[in-house]
């Protein structure tokens, strides 16, 4: 007799999904398939919140689901302590201080990205905070293998 149960997302799986994100306007953030490439996740290894693990569980190749997560269960909420302020010296014609900006900095254990919030005389405020912190994010997920 074969075994016809569908492998289901347990608290340990390694999976492949597509994540689309939209923010509470309904306007589309980002997705995985624009450049269709799934993201991979591993479960119980803390790169996602509780929150968003516990939406996965049960979940079988092939599913969709869609589903809204509050600030902190998504991206956190946004942290004043990830803005920070530079003098506008720091700043080249390649890498300008403009509002919108996004700047790497690289910095032990990788790169940093943050964006440029505010330009004010010599001041130059950038914000480390991920771009979606302290926003209710809704994710549709698209199972696309355990693995």
């Amino acid at each position: 007799m074969t075994d016809t149960t569908q492998a289901k997302i347990q608290s340990d799986s390694s999976i492949l999904v597509h994540i689309t994100m939209k923010l509470s306007d309904g306007s589309a953030a980002d997705s995985t398939k624009v450049n269709n490439k799934p993201a991979k996740i591993i479960m119980g290894d803390n790169s996602i919140s509780p929150a968003f693990e516990a939406e996965l569980i049960g979940m079988e190749k092939g599913d969709s689901r869609e589903f809204t997560l509050v600030a902190k269960d998504a991206f956190g909420e946004s942290n004043p302590d990830n803005i920070h302020y530079m003098d506008i010296d720091k700043f080249t014609a390649d890498a300008p201080a403009k509002i919108g900006n996004i700047i790497t900095f690289s910095q032990p254990g990788g790169e940093l990205p943050g964006m440029i919030k505010e330009v004010n005389g010599s001041s130059v405020t950038i914000d480390f905070n991920h771009p979606l912190a302290g926003q209710t994010v809704t994710f549709v997920i698209d199972l696309v293998d355990i693995i």
